[in-house]
């Protein structure tokens, strides 16, 4: 009789542990709320969206996450990261929030739970000042630079593929790719167009954007895990909305890539 009484107060016990982990993982909006903050990861050396200004977090990411934790009621807290670490870390909680520029894809919108878009993300390229691409097409048989591990990456494999063939160098930042294309290791750099739109306007004396974006239309967005995410997700598209209609997105676009662009407030389709 001892030993049925143990073993039911055992599995009672472990059932309510697994209730209790259940309740945490289904609020996690509730959970930031009693916290009073949400904690984020990002990698800061990705002007525009996140860099470093004398030591501090700045750019578009930034100060557009800010105004969504301020709609939230709670505060933003930054860690930066490499970019192959954050995902990863992401799973494991280290972090409630990637609030990363990560590309909107079918794969990932498989595993992890999406924002609406914050940011265009479709594929472009840049070269040195005075370089000899007059359109992507030219890129064929030349060394093009890419982050490692990003949409972008795979976005620029099917390009070569469908040119005929060109070099792709791997980099582990894009900053480190930028490097080596302004010493002539590199014939092009491949990234998002907002991002290489702003390098070549701050660095016009060394690199130049060669138009048009190439690849189909693609969106960045901010990610989180799956479980319990719900109504945080919720909650942050309402304000990323208000944000787009009230004329706040317009003004950090316009400060941070030179133009303002509506963005989809729902989901595109993938």
């Amino acid at each position: 009789m001892k030993l049925r009484t143990t073993l039911r107060a055992a599995l009672f016990g472990a059932t309510t542990l697994a209730l209790t982990a259940t309740g945490a993982l289904a609020d996690m909006l509730d959970d930031i709320k009693a916290a009073g903050k949400i904690t984020t990861a990002t990698e800061m050396h990705y002007a525009p969206f996140d860099m470093l200004e004398n030591g501090q977090y700045a750019g578009f990411n930034k100060e557009l996450f800010d105004e969504v934790a301020k709609e939230l009621g709670v505060t933003a807290e930054y860690q930066d990261l490499p970019w192959a670490s954050i995902l990863p870390g992401l799973e494991v909680s280290k972090f409630d929030f990637v609030n990363a520029p990560v590309t909107i894809t079918p794969e990932r919108m498989e595993r992890y739970a999406f924002t609406l878009p914050i940011s265009d993300a479709t594929v472009a390229l840049v070269q040195p000042k005075g370089g000899d691409l007059t359109r992507p097409e030219d890129v064929k048989g030349k060394t093009v630079g890419i982050q490692k591990g990003t949409a972008q990456e795979k976005q620029l494999e099917a390009y070569a593929e469908k040119l005929g063939g060109f070099d792709i160098k791997g980099y582990g930042s894009p900053d480190e790719a930028y490097a080596d294309l302004a010493a002539g290791r590199l014939d092009a750099v491949a990234g998002s167009a907002p991002n290489l739109a702003y390098l070549a306007k701050t660095r016009a004396d060394v690199f130049e954007a060669v138009q048009p974006p190439f690849g189909e239309p693609k969106y960045f967005a901010w990610v989180t895990r799956k479980e319990g995410s719900e109504s945080l997700i919720e909650a942050i598209n309402a304000a990323l909305v208000k944000i787009q209609d009230d004329g706040r997105l317009a003004a950090m676009q316009e400060k941070w890539f030179g133009t303002a662009t509506a963005l989809p407030k729902e989901m595109p389709a993938m």
